[in-house]
This record gives C-alpha cells, sequence and structure tokens, in this order.
C-alpha cells in the first residue's frame, strides 16, 4: 500500500482494518512492540555481560524464558514446565503446552529467530546436562531477574510482570488485525464470553494465520530498506504531513505525505507503521561529522558489501542496530568516494522519499 491509498471491498471502496477500531483501556497495563524489542536488547546485553561461562548459561536460560513467553503469550508456569526435549519442535517451529492451572492444552509457533536460539543452545555442549530441563528455573529467582532488566529500561515492575508480557502479545496480535479466535487459542484461554460472536476456525486455518503474522514480523526486522517503527508525531500542514516514526533501533525516520494519506492510512501518534525507502534515493557520503545536506534523514554506517556494475553498484550499509541500507549510486561515485567493505559511511535521504506502509 503506497502513500495511503487503502484497497479492499467494504461498503466505503476501503479496506476494513480491525486494528484501527481496537483500543486498549487507559486502566490496561501493557508493552507495545518497541518496549518489548527495548526488553530483548536488555536481555541479550545482560547475556552478554556474563564474565564466566557458567554465569553465561544462567542467564541465557532466564533470557529464553523471556523469549518465549514474549513470542507465545504462554503464562510463566507453562513456560518453565517445559521439556525442551519433548515439547519443542524445531523442524515446525512450535512449542507445546500441556496447559495446566485451568488452562488448555496448545501447540503455539514461534518465530524463525527464536528457534534460532534454541538451536544453538541444543548443540552448545555447555548446555548438555540442563536438556530437558533448560526451562525448569525458580519463578522467584525468574521475577527477579525480570524486574531488573525492567529497571535498566525504565519500566515499573508491574510492566514487566510476566502477566503483562503475556497481555502486551496479546494487545500487539489484536493490533496486528489477528482474528480473536486464534488469539484465544495462543493464549490457552479455556473460556472466552466473546468467542460465541465468532465462527470457528479450522485449526489448519490457525496455523496459516500464525505463521503468517510470525513471518510479517520477521519481515519487519529484516528488510533492505525498511525501518518499522512507532509514530512520535505528525506535523500536519495545509496540504501535507511531516510524520516521524521512531523505528525498533531507535532511530528517527521523517517522512513528508499528502494530508489524504495520513487519513487513508489511519496514521495517528502511537501506531505503527513501516517506513520504506526505493535504493535510488539513498545517497551516501563519507566524513568523519555528520554532512550538512538537505536531506532530513542520516544515518551513519557501515559498508558491508559493494557491487559494482560497468555503470551503476548497489552498496549495502548496515546501520547500528543491524537495519540494512542499500543505495544505487554510480560506479564513477563509488570509486570517487574510495567505498570499500567495512568503512563508514552517511547513508541519507529526503523526506519525501519515504513511503509508509500500514500492513
Amino acid at each position: 500500500m503506497i502513500d495511503g491509498k487503502d484497497s479492499g471491498g467494504d461498503s466505503g471502496g476501503k479496506r476494513f482494518r480491525a486494528a484501527r477500531i481496537f483500543s486498549v483501556p487507559d486502566d490496561v497495563k501493557f508493552l507495545d512492540t518497541l518496549e518489548l524489542t527495548r526488553l530483548s536488547e536488555a536481555f541479550s546485553a545482560w547475556t552478554d555481560r556474563s564474565g564466566r561461562p557458567d554465569v553465561a548459561v544462567s542467564r541465557n536460560r532466564v533470557r529464553l524464558i523471556y523469549l518465549m513467553l514474549r513470542h507465545t503469550g504462554a503464562r510463566l508456569g507453562e513456560v518453565l514446565a517445559l521439556n525442551d526435549r519433548t515439547d519443542v519442535n524445531l523442524d515446525t517451529l512450535s512449542v507445546n503446552f500441556s496447559g495446566g492451572n485451568g488452562g488448555e492444552g496448545r501447540e503455539v509457533q514461534i518465530p524463525a529467530e527464536l528457534g534460532d536460539a534454541l538451536a544453538a543452545v541444543f548443540d552448545d555442549p555447555a548446555y548438555a546436562s540442563l536438556r530437558g530441563n533448560l526451562f525448569h528455573l525458580d519463578q522467584g529467582h525468574v521475577r527477579r531477574k525480570f524486574y531488573e532488566r525492567a529497571e535498566e529500561c525504565g519500566f515499573t515492575k508491574e510492566l514487566v510482570n510476566p502477566s503483562t508480557i503475556r497481555r502486551s502479545r496479546a494487545v500487539e496480535l489484536l493490533r496486528d488485525d489477528v482474528p480473536l479466535p486464534v488469539v484465544q487459542r495462543i493464549l490457552g484461554h479455556s473460556t472466552a464470553d466473546l468467542t460465541a460472536a465468532f465462527l470457528h476456525l479450522p485449526e489448519e486455518q490457525r496455523r496459516k494465520v500464525e505463521r503468517q503474522v510470525l513471518t510479517r514480523e520477521t519481515r519487519r526486522t529484516s528488510a533492505r530498506n525498511a525501518f518499522f517503527g512507532r509514530v512520535a508525531q505528525v506535523q500536519k500542514g495545509d496540504i501535507q504531513s511531516r510524520v516521524v516514526v521512531e523505528s525498533l533501533g531507535g532511530h528517527a525516520v521523517s517522512s513528508v505525505i499528502t494530508n489524504e494519506s495520513v487519513k487513508n492510512l489511519g496514521v495517528t501518534e502511537g501506531s505503527f507503521v513501516t517506513a520504506e525507502i526505493k535504493a535510488p534515493w539513498v545517497v551516501l557520503e563519507t566524513c568523519d561529522e555528520m554532512p550538512r545536506a538537505t536531506a532530513t534523514n542520516r544515518f551513519l554506517g557501515e559498508v558491508e558489501l559493494v557491487r559494482l556494475g560497468e555503470l551503476t553498484a548497489e552498496v549495502i550499509v548496515t546501520l547500528s542496530d543491524g537495519t540494512r541500507l542499500c543505495a544505487l549510486v554510480t560506479t564513477k561515485s563509488v570509486r570517487e568516494l574510495d567505498l570499500a567493505e567495512g568503512q563508514k559511511v552517511w547513508a541519507m535521504f529526503n523526506a519525501f522519499a519515504v513511503v509508509l506502509h500500514v500492513d
């Protein structure tokens, strides 16, 4: 969807989006996608700071428990009861929760990123003696470590309570237009007053929806020339508006689109969008300080790849958070700038070149 053109088939000629009318009551505490990402990064940094191998193993177990909660929306007790040998299937990227305490047994799919993290642990000799009991940690210990990471991120303990993380995943899925029956199934709700208002969703269709959501989430964090994030500011003019998007990696990306597009896309402060830039619009510059330029968006990165053609060249620049920007420039420019892999470079693009998408 480019620059605000809704497509679809309701009576008004616009595609109906449940996420636009979905709202969370003010008294409901939850973390949004950016905040969950900050928490994930805090757990990774904490694990990386381990001074001893045994400490690294202990911390990584807590990190994996958090990631399991964050991506499955399971209860803490369900995750701690998992047998990593029998309940985790990396071939299908799924986890089987047996239920308990009124919960319903169910299979929940996990993203490839979490599957890779688990595969690395399963192959690591340092975890061999823990296989089958990898997630079996004391609840009190896990909660304490969660609260420590909350303090590092500036969150209250209440916001990093396992129940809040579970609720946050539910909110995230509902905002992503995931049907309520699928969300209920993922979270393992045994009863729901609203269930009767929805048609039964066949198991095969439920699995398909889950996988589509996980694929979409992965694409948001790995696509080139794309920044997925939260709208931090909408500054309206008489014809056009300036929209500032705060990406998952903490970058502020400015876009200028028409007021009609803002309305059609449903762009408001706090909503989530993807900002994309076409490669020919990305300009490169080599200098130590931020270059003085008319381009609103200027990011320092490192050259990952230079692919030279006879007339044009493709240059991949990786930013500090792993975001990859592709620039299509002339081969002459690459040679004049003396670009090479590993070199620091500024990637710049104008706000008018940024297109906003709402999934």
